[in-house]
């Protein structure tokens, strides 16, 4: 878990020259960069949103690691995968719209997602509902990416 964090660092801190020689790349370009996405980006794919999360934004995802998505249960991810309604309303629940900075969050605030629902965040230590944030800030041409380490169920 700690090399991929690190690596994920580091896979970070190589993009950000990239944006400021002005290059374009969006919430799904540095996802796919960055390697550690390849489920929540096959999920993205197979409910039909990446052409969203590529589009203009702005957006702020809060990105499960493929980590995150092999902690879910034996079956959940083929069942979402199997049910493209469900797999929405799980992936909308991580996207608010805006451009949402750590520096914009306070503790216990509240923020609608696109799924209609709302999350919570924690500061001391910082987390959306019962996710842990690992990374934070990841800037995109479309919006802003921060990397959690569980996925966001919506409430029922």
């Amino acid at each position: 878990m700690r090399n991929a964090l690190l690596a994920l660092a580091a896979s970070t801190a190589l993009a950000a020259p990239a944006f400021a020689d002005g290059h374009s790349n969006t919430i799904v370009d540095v996802a796919t960069e960055a390697g550690s996405f390849t489920t929540l980006l096959a999920a993205a794919e197979a409910a039909g949103l990446v052409e969203t999360l590529s589009g203009e934004g702005p957006l702020t995802v809060f990105a499960p690691t493929d980590e995150a998505f092999a902690a879910l249960p034996e079956g959940t991810v083929e069942g979402l995968l199997a049910d493209t309604d469900a797999l929405t309303a799980v992936l909308t629940y991580h996207v608010v719209a805006g451009a949402v900075m750590s520096t914009d969050l306070t503790d216990g605030m509240t923020a609608a997602t696109v799924n209609g629902a709302d999350i919570t965040v924690s500061l001391d230590p910082v987390m959306i509902n019962d996710a842990n944030v690992v990374a934070a800030d990841i800037e995109a041409s479309n919006g802003v990416i921060h990397v959690i380490d569980s996925v966001l169920l919506p409430p029922q």
